[in-house]
């Protein structure tokens, strides 16, 4: 094995961080952040395909709806999850927001790159908000231990092509890398590309999916397939 590629929600972070905490904050603060920054070059950028995409009106008010609709519908679109990172960028820097990890995330996060393992990270979230989580955990900056990080650029977490794309991007064989997640659909795409897999399974809310490895935690990855070993 020569990388481990890891999901957030459920896998090092709680859902319920993401769900009770960093979505609310962002939907109360979503149209006051839309008309603080309306002419911000890379907001526009943002709210024009919102634009095209819904044929809503050009207004931080119409524009603040629609993301709040996506929202709802837990849309994965690229625009959505950039500003949405903004916004909680605001709240670490202001102290508001900590990101959270599970007990076990940094030492064996640890642990692996000292083993010589390269760590990435593949969600939902852009960069920038992954990067937030990490880099204002509970635990500290984790930044440091991971040597890259994507997102629904490279395509949906569904999609067997999105796992082609970061096995072309690490360039090693898909065969030697990683792929952990709690969710099934995820695991079976990866698993389709041609990467090794592992479900968390943290809590009773994952829907097990049976076809991949299972573990409780970071210690039984570890162990299961020999990972700091």
């Amino acid at each position: 094995m020569q990388a481990i590629v890891t999901d957030i929600e459920g896998t090092t972070s709680s859902i319920a961080f993401v769900h009770d905490t960093l979505f609310p904050y962002a939907r109360e603060r979503m149209v006051d952040y839309l008309r603080a920054h309306w002419r911000d070059a890379t907001v526009r950028t943002h709210v024009e395909e919102v634009i095209r995409e819904a044929a809503c009106a050009d207004t931080p008010e119409a524009v603040g709806a629609e993301l709040l609709r996506w929202m709802d519908a837990d849309r994965k679109a690229t625009p959505l999850k950039a500003l949405q990172g903004d916004i909680w960028a605001e709240g670490y820097a202001d102290g508001s927001l900590h990101g959270h990890v599970y007990p076990d995330t940094p030492d064996y996060l640890r642990r692996w790159a000292q083993a010589g393992l390269a760590l990435y990270v593949y969600s939902s979230g852009s960069v920038a908000a992954q990067k937030l989580i990490f880099g204002h955990s509970l635990a500290g900056d984790l930044c440091p231990l991971f040597q890259g990080y994507f997102d629904t650029t490279i395509g949906g977490k569904k999609e067997t092509a999105s796992y082609r794309r970061i096995v072309d991007a690490l360039g090693c064989p898909a065969a030697q890398i990683l792929f952990l997640s709690d969710v099934g659909e995820e695991l079976d795409a990866a698993a389709e590309a041609g990467l090794l897999t592992c479900q968390l399974v943290r809590d009773d809310s994952v829907v097990l999916a049976d076809a991949h490895p299972q573990a409780a935690d970071f210690a039984e990855v570890d162990q299961r397939f020999g990972v700091s070993a």
